[in-house]
């Protein structure tokens, strides 16, 4: 069952304790970033956001509250001494037909940041509170506005960084991976219905219906938990580490990637000392080039060498992709080899034979195990299908750009929990189990997939989820 309005307490320990947010209180914020920009916004919510708006504001025609909808030219006043904050524009939005399906007020302030928080402090004053993290889509969800998945692409659209990742957002938001979950769980429901039916009245179930609602429902689930690979790296982006040994020409393909020279390039061995990091979009992934100090050879004495070798195996660790640059102008050596075999711990490598300029591309081979790709930093030969291998690679052939993935290891997880539980009611009704050990599969199936819709879902979820919101949103 979708969460219930209730009172669910505050306290020190967690001050992002669930609120009571159909209580009867108004909450208010700013929902504008921080910093001096054109214009800032205030937004309110809640049974009194009109009356806030009438004791703060002294509009020069029309009153908000007798236009509903429509934006009225006036000023914030203090209240305790008469005197204006600001010349605003403000527009009162009755509910249901809101955001959050109650009263909302939004104040256009002037976008320096001294206003914003003189305007919201009036409004604090006046008889809301402040909100919390993303408690305006919080009650959204509640209010039965959106579901669970809608609510998250709330936060994905406002912090991507890409245009597939917006698109994928924008569609999630419409209701795309919610309309494909509700329909994969409508068929388990159905499943359950006539296993319960059999239980309640006695009879044998009627197996090779229910099996045909399993069989679709693994499929479609199977097929879920394939996007999420997609979805998540479209949401999150990559972290791809470039490593090999001194004088490949890590940092110069790195430029070649940024289309800037980011980083110092010097034909001396040596001259990257630290990591650097860049961020780029490439074909609509967000990728984070993360360039290293060279690795395969002795640090010797020099602290500061050890030190750049510790931080490149740190963000080798820490990586997505490893591109392992060689130098495609010698032979491999027990270095590159070295390298290669670290590079190997991260979850994608790609090889990258680099200086194809100084000699014809080498063939594969003691890396035939690894994609390969020829190119030449210096003059952008291969470069275009270098970027086109590390999407690929990435998303692994996965380019369903037409459907609903799954965009979170929170969906990933529920999604692998439902189809354990599923394939776990076929089996066992097929082998003959006991049919409420199936219908208990099945009910848990269904709970997996409510909680990426909202439909089974408790305030300790809702409260770790909406923390991650800015506020205002």
């Amino acid at each position: 069952m979708r969460a219930s309005p209730r009172r669910c307490g505050r306290s020190e320990e967690d001050p992002l304790a669930l609120p009571e947010v159909l209580s009867g209180d108004t909450i208010a914020a700013i929902a504008t970033p921080a910093g001096a920009g054109g214009i800032g916004i205030v937004r309110l919510s809640g049974p009194q956001a009109g009356q806030v708006l009438r004791t703060l504001f002294r509009h020069s025609s029309r009153d908000p509250l007798q236009s509903p909808r429509r934006l009225c030219l006036g000023q914030v006043v203090d209240p305790a001494t008469g005197h204006a904050v600001d010349e605003v524009l403000a527009v009162y939005m009755p509910g249901p037909g809101t955001f959050t399906r109650e009263p909302v007020v939004e104040i256009d302030t002037h976008g320096g940041g001294l206003v914003l928080r003189e305007v919201l402090r009036l409004c604090l004053r006046a008889g809301a509170r402040a909100a919390q993290p993303g408690e305006f889509t919080l009650r959204a969800f509640l209010n039965g506005r959106i579901d669970l998945a809608q609510a998250e692409a709330v936060r994905d659209l406002v912090s991507a960084r890409t245009h597939l990742a917006s698109r994928q957002a924008l569609a999630q938001l419409e209701g795309a991976l919610s309309d494909r979950v509700r329909r994969t769980r409508g068929s388990l429901l159905d499943a359950l219905a006539g296993v319960e039916a059999a239980i309640d009245f006695d009879e044998t179930v009627d197996y090779d219906a229910v099996a045909e609602l399993l069989h679709g429902a693994e499929d479609e689930l199977r097929a879920l938990v394939k996007s999420a690979r997609e979805g998540i790296r479209r949401r999150e982006g990559l972290r791809v580490t470039i490593v090999g040994r001194p004088n490949v020409g890590k940092s110069s393909l790195l430029n070649s990637l940024l289309r800037n020279d980011r980083a110092i390039v010097t034909d001396i061995p040596g001259t990257t000392r630290d990591t650097l990091e860049e961020s780029v979009d490439l074909a609509g992934l967000a990728i984070t080039f993360v360039d290293t100090a060279g690795l395969g050879a002795e640090a010797g004495d020099d602290p500061v060498e050890r030190l750049g070798r510790e931080r490149s195996w740190r963000a080798l660790r820490g990586a997505d992709m490893a591109l392992l640059v060689l130098d495609a102008s010698r032979p491999l050596d027990d270095g590159d080899r070295a390298v290669a075999e670290g590079a190997a711990s991260a979850p994608l490598m790609l090889a990258v034979w680099n200086k194809i300029d100084l000699g014809p591309p080498r063939e594969p081979g003691p890396l035939a195990g690894c994609p390969e790709v020829h190119v030449s930093a210096l003059t952008g030969a291969g470069m275009e299908r270098l970027e086109a291998s590390i999407v690929s690679l990435a998303l692994q052939g996965d380019r369903g750009e037409d459907e609903a993935p799954l965009t979170s290891e929170r969906h990933l997880d529920a999604a692998r929990r439902a189809l354990e539980a599923a394939s776990a009611a076929r089996e066992g009704l097929a082998d003959g189990y006991r049919l409420d050990m199936a219908a208990e599969d099945l009910r848990g199936a269904c709970r997996a997939l409510g909680e990426i819709t909202g439909e089974s879902v408790d305030a300790d979820l809702l409260t770790r989820l909406f923390a991650t919101f800015c506020v205002g949103k």
